[in-house]
């Protein structure tokens, strides 16, 4: 019996020729899988690619909204931004995918599951970790790291040989190498590989540039229940519909583009530029929410936490127990973030203009008010406060250890 490898397939050049080189390398019956995650391409075509490389299972799945759900939002609900400015959304979608070819090998008796990452990147690792945390047993086979097919010529050249049907007109070289999704869509390679050189304005391709949005801005209304986003503008939506919809707003107004060098779990330093319209907008509105809502301290202690639980994302640990555990405690800390948050998108740019909530808000305009506060706060406990906390203070300028050299 044939050994049965089970495929991350995109219908793409480089995974149309991963399966052929697998066919015939180990001998083994390829299963396809296509994930739908909100790249808004076409994925029916990659089964009539795959039915057309002789392969006879075949999954093509739209996980749209199980990827907004449980992998975007509980994100979010912690406000994530990997080094201070990357919202992780190719990092996101890996653990899922993963998760799937796991759990269609278990259907389908595969031995092993396989990837079309390469030796370099961060998505080889995230593949496997993920394979591995949910399958101990599983085989993982990367293509990348076992052939010596090393450039698109070389692609190209494999297809004419073993009677791969390409697109032949599709497949001249890219300037970019692209990760789409529903959250974001990813720039990397070309020109972007010299971190001095400007990306040229026609790669951009969810966002107008800021220069060219409209000249009036526009404001909308985000409700938020328990730290997730259920309504825009009083419409009520789905995870997926949310950021599909401000992913169109803040496409309009120039919002979310970035351009970073960031450090790969790797070893490298690498250049990619991104777009994340509808996931910007989230992460100001859902600060600004927790403005309110959020105890303080429970506040900065999820803050503390949110670089390390960023790299857990980025570096492939989604499955991993700790992150599960922070997972618990960054939920606990969105049980009374409900509320809505008003906005207003202009020429790239986010600004909170209100916040309300009528059930969980800590803020009360009798203590914080400049006015007559009847009793509600005594200003001059604060002078028994402020002596107790500078005690220490004091205490080590009168032995010269607090000045200034």
């Amino acid at each position: 019996m044939k050994e049965k490898i089970v495929l991350s397939y995109s219908g793409g050049l480089d995974t149309s020729v991963i399966c052929r080189w697998l066919q015939e390398t180990y001998d083994a019956e390829v299963i396809t899988f296509t994930a739908d995650i909100g790249q808004g391409e076409e994925i029916e075509a990659a089964r009539a690619k795959a039915e057309a490389m002789g392969v006879d299972k075949i999954f093509v799945e739209d996980l749209t909204e199980t990827f907004a759900r449980d992998y975007v939002f509980p994100m979010f609900r912690a406000n994530t931004i990997y080094e201070g400015e990357y919202l992780l959304g190719t990092s996101i979608a890996r653990p899922l995918i993963a998760k799937r070819l796991v759990e269609i090998a278990r259907e389908t008796g595969a031995e092993a599951v396989a990837h079309g990452a390469t030796g370099k990147g961060n998505d080889q690792v995230r593949f496997e970790f993920g394979a591995y945390a949910l399958d101990p047993d599983i085989r993982v086979i990367a293509p990348h790291r076992e052939w010596e097919i090393n450039s698109r010529e070389a692609l190209m050249e494999y297809c004419r040989k073993h009677a791969i049907p390409v697109d032949y007109e599709q497949s001249g070289e890219s300037p970019y190498s692209m990760d789409a999704n529903l959250l974001h869509i990813s720039y990397e390679g070309g020109i972007l590989e010299d971190p001095g050189t400007a990306p040229n304005e026609d790669m951009w391709r969810l966002t107008v540039s800021p220069e060219d949005a409209p000249d009036e801005p526009q404001s909308i209304e985000i409700a938020y229940q328990n730290g997730d986003a259920v309504a825009v503008n009083g419409e009520s939506l789905t995870p997926a519909g949310v950021i599909r919809l401000l992913n169109e707003i803040g496409g309009r107004h120039g919002v979310g583009r970035s351009d970073i060098v960031e450090n790969r779990y790797v070893g490298m330093k690498s250049r990619g530029c991104y777009e994340t319209p509808g996931g910007t907008i989230l992460l100001k509105a859902h600060r600004a929410m927790e403005s309110i809502t959020m105890d303080r301290e429970v506040m900065h202690l999820r803050d503390e936490l949110m670089p390390r639980y960023a790299r857990m994302i980025y570096n492939g640990f989604w499955w991993s127990p700790e992150r599960c555990v922070m997972q618990a405690l960054i939920d606990a800390s969105q049980n009374a973030v409900s509320g809505s948050v008003k906005l207003k998108l202009y020429k790239g740019g986010v600004y909170v203009i209100g916040r309300s909530s009528t059930t969980d808000s800590l803020y009360d305009v009798d203590i914080v008010t400049f006015d007559e506060d009847a009793g509600a706060y005594e200003q001059s406990d604060a002078t028994g406060f402020i002596r107790l906390n500078a005690l220490r203070l004091r205490l080590a300028a009168r032995r010269g250890r607090n000045r200034q050299k």
